[in-house]
């Protein structure tokens, strides 16, 4: 509750303080009204005499300029109608402009050369050339009525400008002395000009009145203007009263400004959070409006408000002053809060725009074809180098740089080919980036260690053929030898008792021989996958307790001890029951004749959900320092002396079996801990 009462109060606070800057804003707003359209300038304030005053400035000006006209320029009526005041600057707009409408007429030949269809216009516009003129100088003679009629308004200020032949004046007074008795005068004649009181001199303003008179000719042209007392009086007093009210507003305008300074800095410090202490920018949804859109809302609101009130509604300009400020000082504030959140540039529009178009373009060149690549560079460069023209030298060499890098991973792919034609399946091709040549480099080494595995499998296919070889000629070797032997022997011998001997010697060889044939022949049939496969649903829990049962004789003879673990219930698999119990009869004679005896041999069985595991464990009675894959090869055997009677096939018939069943056949080795895992499919439930 206390926490809620907390947010509720910085909320409060937060609107009052936004009022309150609002408010000062439209005070500020004020002021500035009422100075710019009362006339008040606050330049006033540092000035201690009328004649410095901006007010000065303009009065004089306002009788300057029209006189330097009527003498430089206009002079007469009839000096206007005679054409004189047209320049030649005049003539040849006028003739442009015709020109133009003529170029873009009928008329106007394309066949014709450029003089000739001068001279066509020459001719055709002839009429409007002169009238065109004609109505420039009346519209002359119009300004010089109307600046003579503002003259003649003035009242207070006595003026005489002459150019030797016409005369502009509203007294009898010519003389240059008559205009020097005046309290206040300003006298232009033969290169001099003669300023009264001296403050006119010191004025800021002196180039300002004084630049219309600049253009007279200072040997023909004369102006003299002299102020009267009593409108000296009269514009001192108004002066006066307009500097007590500069003050005024000054002091007004102070007062907001410092005010809204205040509450902004106030509103810029805790704009977006909910407390002092929380250090999270919080946003609503007049948030997430772009800033670049909010940038330019804020400008057109500004807009519209200077605009109306210079336009329009000066006397209702509070009606839309506050709404007006209360938006854009919600926008600024939005902003206020992107640039604490450090996303000012971010969330913008274009930004997003870009940065859309720069991932889509980047997607484009790191993954796509290289048609579309080729169709963006030319569509789009000539884009970039046309929005960049001003620094093409850069984008050029920008360009080049990236063409560069193109080459040379190219190169470096090509380089690289070649040298693995050359036979270094060892190399590899290293292209930075994602772009399509990192691509095909790395294909290009994909193929390398593709062609890698097929070399280093074919050597190793070439060794293992070499190694069978010698291994069966070795195994067929021996008692082969032997019978040889003991018949040379029987063909000499006459004893009955040696040569029953013999007669058992030979039996047991020929049956070695018998077995060793076999087993090859099993495992040549069960690596080729030619053997018939009949899967069906087999119990594997019963299987390898029958098995067990029928090894009874054995199990007591090696002094092992079977332990088997599985689920309560039963489980099925889908598998050859010839074949599985083939491959089980395999793995008891490996473990027979290689486990360590009066050791626990641990099969255990697990329902994996579709598949079923069959784990046999034992610990081995021989070193085993050799690896799993050279384990599984044919005629390997645990014994590296091949002191033992097994032929080296059994786990790689049963591997070959297992396969051919649809299941898998792993051998893992830890220490002297022989584990062969086999994973079988489940019979599906009916």
């Amino acid at each position: 509750m206390r926490k809620l009462r907390s947010i509720s109060h910085a909320l409060i606070t937060k609107i009052v303080v936004f009022l309150i800057a609002i408010a000062c804003l439209i005070g500020i707003a004020r002021v500035m009204i009422n100075m710019e359209f009362n006339g008040i300038h606050l330049s006033s304030l540092n000035q201690d005499n009328y004649f410095e005053s901006r007010a000065f400035a303009d009065e004089s000006y306002s009788i300057m300029a029209p006189l330097a006209q009527l003498i430089g320029k206009y002079k007469s009526e009839e000096y206007i109608l005679s054409g004189k005041t047209l320049t030649e600057e005049d003539n040849r707009r006028i003739e442009e402009e015709l020109y133009y409408d003529f170029r873009n007429s009928y008329r106007y030949n394309s066949n014709l050369s450029e003089e000739e269809n001068k001279h066509i216009y020459q001719e055709k516009y002839a009429n409007d050339i002169a009238r065109t003129k004609d109505e420039s100088i009346n519209e002359q003679v119009r300004n010089f009525y109307q600046l003579r009629s503002t003259l003649e308004a003035y009242e207070g200020i006595v003026f005489y400008a002459s150019d030797g032949e016409h005369e502009f004046s509203n007294s009898d007074l010519k003389k240059k002395e008559q205009f020097k008795s005046f309290d206040a005068y300003m006298l232009f004649e033969d290169y001099q000009q003669k300023l009264y009181p001296n403050e006119m001199k010191e004025s800021q303003y002196l180039g300002y009145i004084t630049h219309e008179v600049d253009t007279l000719n200072p040997q023909t042209d004369v102006m003299y203007v002299a102020f009267k007392d009593s409108f000296l009086q009269q514009k001192m007093a108004e002066w006066e009263k307009d500097k007590e009210n500069a003050q005024s507003f000054l002091n007004e305008f102070m007062v907001f400004l410092a005010g809204f300074i205040l509450s902004f800095v106030y509103l810029i410090i805790v704009i977006g959070r909910r407390s002092f202490k929380d250090k999270e920018i919080h946003f609503h949804v007049i948030d997430k409006l772009y800033n670049d859109f909010n940038i330019v809302l804020v400008g057109c609101l500004t807009a519209m408000w200077i605009t109306m009130i210079v336009e329009v509604f000066h006397d209702m300009y509070m009606f839309f002053t506050v709404p007006i400020f209360i938006i854009a000082l919600l926008l600024i504030l939005s902003l206020v809060k992107h640039i604490k959140n450090r996303s000012l540039f971010q969330h913008t529009l274009l930004y997003q725009v870009f940065k859309k178009l720069f991932i889509w373009v980047k997607h484009v060149f790191d993954s796509g074809s290289t048609g579309v690549k080729i169709v963006l560079l030319v569509i789009g460069y000539p884009l970039v180098v046309a929005a960049t023209f001003f620094i093409f030298p850069i984008t050029i060499g920008v360009a080049a740089w990236l063409a560069m890098r193109k080459v040379k991973s190219f190169n470096r792919i090509k380089e690289g080919v070649e040298q693995i034609k050359n036979g270094d399946l060892h190399h590899r091709i290293e292209v930075d980036g994602k772009g399509e040549f990192s691509q095909l480099a790395e294909n290009i080494n994909r193929i390398t260690d593709g062609l890698k595995k097929a070399v280093d499998s074919e050597i190793k296919s070439e060794r293992l053929k070499t190694e069978l070889i010698t291994n069966v000629s070795h195994d067929i070797r021996t008692p082969l030898t032997s019978i040889i032997t003991y018949v040379d022997l029987l063909k000499l011998e006459n004893d009955p008792e040696m040569i029953a001997e013999y007669v058992d010697v030979l039996d047991q060889k020929s049956k070695r021989l018998q077995h060793l044939t076999d087993d090859l022949f099993e495992a040549a049939k069960a690596s080729s996958g030619s053997i018939p496969v009949q899967l069906e649903r087999i119990d594997i829990v019963s299987l390898l307790t029958q098995g067990i049962g029928e090894m009874d004789e054995k199990i007591e003879a090696s002094s092992l001890d079977f332990k088997l673990a599985h689920p309560t219930e039963k489980v099925y698999v889908k598998a050859d029951g010839k074949l599985l119990w083939r491959s089980i009869e395999n793995l008891f004679s490996n473990i027979f004749k290689y486990a360590q005896p009066t050791s626990r041999v641990y099969i255990c069985v697990e329902d994996l959900g579709n598949e079923i595991l069959v784990t046999f464990k034992n610990i081995s009675a021989y070193e085993l320092n050799i690896s799993v894959d050279e384990l599984m090869e044919r005629f390997k055997r645990g014994d590296e002396s091949r002191s033992s009677q097994g032929s080296g096939l059994g786990l790689s018939i049963a591997e070959s079996l297992i396969h051919i069943q649809n299941g898998k056949f792993l051998v893992q080795v830890d220490g002297d801990l022989f584990k062969v895992m086999i994973y079988l499919p489940k019979f599906p439930n009916e």
